[in-house]
């Protein structure tokens, strides 16, 4: 992957957290200053600590048929909410619409711009 992809890809998530944010009442953000650090933060604790998560879970998501994935990613976005100034996240349910809207905000993103 190259730096400008992978530049290309913070910046979709980043719009996609900011989007988000503007589209949930639940969710708050400051500036898009703080939707970067957050796609940021979020990247690190997705790359870093989900795939312990998955694996510590997978019962949970065999029995669930996967759907246990959306709580862990709502977990990790109320993780980085913690620890980004700027951002918030009122309560888990926040946390897993805004999951779901960050995923499909950078999906439909990536798409468009054919990343």
């Amino acid at each position: 992957m190259t730096m400008l992809r992978l530049l290309l890809y913070w910046i979709i998530n980043a719009t996609a957290v900011y989007v988000t944010a503007h589209v949930l009442p639940g969710i708050s953000i400051k500036s898009f200053t703080a939707a970067l650090v957050v796609a940021l933060v979020l990247g690190l604790i997705n790359t870093l600590l989900r795939p312990v998560l998955i694996f510590f879970s997978i019962p949970f998501l065999i029995v669930t048929l996967g759907l246990f994935m959306l709580v862990i990613n709502a977990l990790l976005l109320q993780l980085s909410a913690m620890l980004v100034d700027g951002f918030a996240v009122e309560s888990f349910w926040w946390a897993m619409l805004g999951s779901l809207c960050i995923s499909f905000v950078g999906w439909l993103l990536s798409a468009v711009l054919n990343v």
